[in-house]
C-alpha cells in the first residue's frame, strides 16, 4: 500500500511538469520492466562495492541504525538525482537516447565481464583494505570535532542537571553525516550513478527511482547486518559476472523495441501535451488520412 501512495505521488509531481517536452511520459516499456531493470542492476552493481564496504565497516564500529540511514539518504539522493539527469534528456529525440543508451549497456556488460576475467581472487580484499582507509582517515578527521562536542555537551549536562541528550544528539548526528559525506563521495561518478542515469534516459523515471532505491536498501541493509561475513562468503569476481550478464541482456533487449513502437512514444507523448480539443482534431486527422491511403 505504502509503495503504490509512493510511486502515484512521484508520478503526479512529474505529471506537473508540463512544458515543451518535459512531462511525466512512461515508455512501452512500462513502470514495472524500469523498477525490475533498476533494481536488479543496482543490486549486482553495488553488492561488493566500495560503499558498501564503507557501510559494512562503519556498522562494525557504530551504530547500525544510523550508519543505515546517513547511507540511504545519500544514496537516494544520488539516484534521484541520476535519474532526473536522464530523464532531462527527453529534450533529445527519443530514437537518440534510446539507442545511446542501449549501446552503453552494452559497453558496461563487456567492461565488467572483461574485469571479471582478469579480476584477482583477492579483488574483494582489496576494494575492503581501500574502504577501510578512506572510513579511517575520515574518522580522524572527524575525531576531533566528535570529542569537542561530547566534552562540550559534558558541561551542558552538568549546567543543566546531568542531562546527557544532547551529548546524544551530537554523536548520532556526526555519525549519521560521516555515514552519509563517506557514501555520497564514494558514489559520485561511480557505475550506479552512470546506470542510473542511462535508465532515467529510456525507462519510466519513476520505476527507476524507486527501484534504485530499494535496491541500495537491500544492499546496505545486507552490509550492515552482516557485511563482515558476507564479504567472506561471496566473490567480488562471481558479482561482477553476474553484473555484466545483467547488463548484457537489459542492452540485448532493445532488439525486441521495433521503430514503430519508438514512433508510438513520441505520438503518445505529443497527444498528452495537447490540450483536449487539439487531441480529438489530431484523432480526426489521422482518421481522414487512413481513409484517404484506403481509397
Amino acid at each position: 500500500m505504502l509503495f503504490v501512495f509512493v510511486s502515484s505521488f512521484i508520478k503526479s509531481c512529474f505529471g506537473r511538469l508540463n512544458g515543451n517536452r518535459m512531462f511525466y511520459a512512461p515508455s512501452k516499456f512500462g513502470f514495472y520492466h524500469a523498477f525490475i531493470a533498476s533494481l536488479s542492476v543496482i543490486i549486482v552493481s553495488e553488492l561488493g562495492d566500495k560503499t558498501w564496504f564503507i557501510a559494512a565497516i562503519l556498522a562494525m564500529r557504530h551504530s547500525r541504525l544510523t550508519v543505515f540511514a546517513g547511507a540511504i539518504a545519500a544514496l537516494a539522493v544520488m539516484t534521484v538525482f541520476s535519474a532526473c539527469l536522464g530523464w532531462i534528456t527527453q529534450l533529445i529525440p527519443h530514437q537518440i537516447t534510446f539507442y545511446l543508451s542501449t549501446a552503453l549497456f552494452a559497453i558496461f556488460g563487456l567492461k565488467m565481464l572483461h574485469e571479471a576475467w582478469h579480476m584477482s581472487p583477492s579483488e574483494g580484499q582489496e576494494v575492503q583494505e581501500e574502504a577501510q582507509a578512506e572510513v579511517q582517515k575520515t574518522e580522524l578527521d572527524m575525531d576531533s570535532t566528535k570529542y569537542s562536542a561530547l566534552e562540550t555537551g559534558a558541561d551542558s549536562a552538568q549546567a543543566n542537571g546531568g542531562s546527557s541528550a544532547w551529548r546524544i544528539i551530537s554523536f548520532v548526528s556526526t555519525l549519521f553525516v560521516k555515514s552519509f559525506t563517506l557514501t555520497f563521495l564514494a558514489e559520485w561518478g561511480d557505475r550506479s550513478q552512470l546506470t542510473t542515469i542511462v535508465l532515467g534516459a529510456r525507462e519510466d523515471v519513476v520505476g527507476v527511482i524507486l527501484g534504485g532505491i530499494i535496491g541500495h536498501m537491500i544492499c546496505t541493509g545486507i552490509a550492515v547486518l552482516g557485511g563482515r561475513l558476507l564479504a567472506q562468503r561471496i566473490s567480488v569476481r562471481t558479482v561482477t559476472f553476474i553484473g555484466g550478464v545483467v547488463f548484457l541482456l537489459f542492452a540485448f533487449s532493445a532488439f525486441f523495441i521495433s521503430e514503430s513502437q519508438v514512433v508510438a512514444d513520441e505520438l503518445t507523448a505529443v497527444h498528452q501535451l495537447l490540450p483536449p480539443d487539439n487531441v480529438a482534431f489530431s484523432e480526426q486527422k489521422t482518421n481522414l488520412t487512413k481513409i484517404d491511403k484506403s481509397r
